[in-house]
């Protein structure tokens, strides 16, 4: 079963637009939406690796300075 935006079917069939044609317009909208949809959470997806990937480097850099401090200052 395809999925289509029924207010924007509504519409284009309240324009007088023939009824497949209609059809076809808010199935292909409905496509892009989900598209769109699933490019966002990726993105969100992508920014919480970011977060961690920061505080990985922040720790790491952390531990590393102690070691440089430990080894030159004793």
């Amino acid at each position: 079963m395809t999925i289509m935006m029924s207010k924007l079917y509504a519409a284009l069939r309240a324009g007088d637009v023939p009824e497949d044609k209609a059809a076809a317009a808010a199935e292909e909208v409905a496509a892009y939406e989900n598209r769109f949809s699933k490019i966002d959470s990726d993105l969100t997806e992508m920014r919480g690796r970011l977060s961690l990937l920061t505080w990985m480097v922040g720790v790491n850099s952390a531990f590393v300075l102690a070691i440089f401090t430990k080894i030159f200052l004793h």
